[in-house]
Parts: structure tokens; sequence; C-alpha cells
């Protein structure tokens, strides 16, 4: 066992990680923390090679105890595909897509749902709850059904139906919400106690952090022992862009890298875009957004308890912020696959519409190592496909 034990990442005190845990006092995430000279004796790159592809090769890193006992789909080792045409149709040579939408259960949710359940589970927890914008949702019903243990989802009521349905048929309890993410989260928050459940919201546990990071691993790995110039990354509760700054940190303490780091650039719906409006504000906080609407049903996400941790890893990275129109983000959804055959989520076209502003902006060269996350399987988005067509 390398997990020593929890960080508040606002205060910095420290807390059990034998216990279950959702926030800490100070209501701010809290961050797992590792024995990094016991990990560093065989977490090593050359030993890589031979270890299994999943998420879980960077066992040292993670915070379940006993592999052996593992709930696992295979989730992580997701390719990095290399847009060879972009330099044809757009004098980019070195764009590269990490497509997160072929991991089990369609999204890059899989990834934080399974470290998330399984921690809790070696914890004793046999009842979760969550709120969703749709892919946590059915990430959290499918782990929850290998496990046989119960999940209780909460949804918008105008959540894409797919989302629905992939829940619904995993056994999980499904309720919809008139409202948003958000408020699908306070009915959680307040019933939580007195059902028994454990909330795996978006922040609110230490885990689905661990599991978003190895995008990060894997992206030293995939670049050869380097990492990119530039990711773009789609952003709504945040914990993937969170996640890959821990990872990166991680990666200096284990001796895998120096000081450098990509520019991270966070990218928004233009209907949804707290932390855009922050970053250009120059406030470490962001406001809720009133009025939150978008097709990218994970962007649609008005407050984030994440929020000032996306800031900060934006700005220490020089990165940026920037909201996306829906139009934008769906002619490049269609324009990403044309050009690379990969089907994207919404949010995809989201970070290639990003791309492109900022190219012509002069704050991305052409010729920088380019990565855009694709997060999520375009089937789960046809209404939003059907709707801009």
């Amino acid at each position: 066992m390398y997990l020593t034990h929890l960080e508040c990442s606002k205060t910095g005190e420290t807390f059990s990680s034998e216990a279950v845990q959702n926030l800490s006092p100070a209501g701010a995430p809290l961050l797992a923390r590792y024995d990094i000279e016991k990990a560093r004796q065989t977490l090593r790159p050359e030993n890589l090679p031979g270890r299994r592809t999943d998420m879980w090769r960077y066992h040292e890193m993670m915070p379940q105890k006993d592999l052996s006992k593992l709930i696992t789909f295979g989730e992580g080792g997701t390719p990095l595909r290399h847009a060879v045409r972009f330099e044809k149709s757009f004098g980019t040579p070195q764009v590269f897509i990490k497509d997160e939408g072929v991991n089990p259960t369609g999204s890059f949710k899989a990834r934080g749902l399974a470290a998330a359940v399984n921690a809790a589970l070696e914890r004793g927890v046999n009842a979760f709850a969550i709120p969703t914008a749709g892919n946590a949702g059915g990430a959290l019903a499918a782990y929850c059904a290998l496990a046989s243990v119960s999940a209780h989802i909460y949804m918008p009521r105008d959540t894409p139906f797919a989302f629905r349905q992939e829940c619904e048929s995993a056994g999980a309890e499904v309720v919809l919400v008139d409202g948003l993410i958000s408020d699908c989260g306070k009915i959680v928050g307040s019933l939580k106690a007195e059902k028994g459940w454990f909330d795996v919201s978006t922040l609110k546990e230490p885990y689905r952090l661990e599991g978003k990071k190895t995008m990060g691993y894997e992206l030293f790995e995939q670049f050869g022992g380097s990492l990119p110039d530039v990711i773009l990354y789609p952003t709504g509760g945040g914990t993937g862009l969170i996640g890959m700054w821990k990872a990166f940190d991680e990666l200096e303490q284990l001796g895998w890298i120096g000081a450098e780091r990509p520019r991270m650039i966070s990218v928004q719906a233009a209907g949804c875009a707290p932390v855009v409006r922050a970053w250009e504000e120059g406030t470490t906080h962001a406001e809720y957004w009133e009025g939150a609407h978008t097709c990218a049903s994970g962007l649609r996400v008005p407050a984030a308890v994440g929020d000032f941790l996306m800031l900060r890893a934006i700005r220490e990275s020089k990165g940026a912020a920037i909201a996306i129109s829906d139009e934008a983000m769906m002619h490049y959804s269609n324009e990403m696959a044309r050009l690379t055959g990969i089907f994207p989520a919404p949010e995809g076209g989201a970070v290639f519409a990003a791309m492109m502003e900022l190219i012509q902006q002069g704050n991305i060269g052409k010729d920088e190592r380019i990565v855009l996350f694709n997060t999520g399987n375009g089937y789960k988005y046809l209404e939003a496909y059907q709707l801009n067509r």
C-alpha cells in the first residue's frame, strides 16, 4: 500500500486515508498523497513494458490496496491518435487526439468512477449516489452492477436518453430532476445521510481524481518520455484537468520529468463558462453561472467545487480558458469525424474549435505539440448531432 494520507487542497491539513471521506472541514477537495520514495523503487519508466495496459499499470500511485479484488472493465490505456490530415487542412503537423470515447461506458468518466468505487468498496461502502450530466452516472451504474452494490443516480430531466437508459439497464435507480446538475447535487447532499449513500460527486470524494490523473501518466508514455506543449481539455467539473496537473507534479517527484509543464487550456461552452469568466476577471473562484445551457451535457456545470484548482493549474501553466458556441463545437465535431474517423462527443468538437481560435489569435503555435481531448463517444449525443444538422 503506497497511499499514506489525504490532504486538504486549501489548508494543507492532513486526514486518514483509511476512513470514508468526502470534503475537508474547509469544504475543499481532499487530495491523495503517496509514499513517493517507496513507489519510485518499482514504478519506473523502464519497468512499464510488460505491465497490464489499463490505468492500473500505475498502481503504486493509485489508492487501491488489493489489486486481486479489483472491480474493473479495463479502463484507461486509451489511444493517442496523430491527426495526420490536420497538417494539410490547417498547417498543424503535430496535433494529437487522446480518444477517451473508447473507454468502457464510452467516456473518460470510467477512469474516475473505477477508482472511486474500488476505494469505497475497500472501506465498506455498499450504496452509492451521484448527481450527473450523463456519463458519470452511466459509469457509476456499470461499476456498481459489476460489484453487486446499489447506485442512485440523479440527472436533469433533459439529459440525453442514452445516458438514462444506460443507467437503468445496469440496474441503477434513476431520478429525473427539473433543473441542472447543481440541483441534482443538492438533492443527493440532502438525502445521503438518511439513506446511507456514499456521495461520489465530482471532487467531493478523493479518488475520482486519482483515476483521471492517469491520463497524464499515459501522455508521458505516449510521447516517449516527455509531455506535449499544449493540452486542450473540455472542463465542466474539471477533474480531468486537475487530475493531470496533479499527475505532472507526481511525475516530477518520481524523477520522470523536470519542472516543464504543458500549457493547460480549459474549454467551456459559451452558454456555461464560469471558469472562463473567472480567468478573464482574474479571480480565484468562479461565480455560479445563471441560465446554463449547451448541447454538450458534460459542460453544463454552472458551479464546480474544484474551480480554484482549475484556475490555479491554468495560471501556473501559463494557459488559458476559452468559451465555444454550440454551433462551432458541433461543426468541429463533424470535422473531427471527417478528418480522423473519430466520432466525438460535442466536447471533443469544442476543443478542436478552441484550438483553431487560439491558433488564429497567435496563442498556440502551429508547430507546437498539441493534444486535444475527446472525452466521450458521439453515439451518446445523437440528439445534439440531429439538432445541429
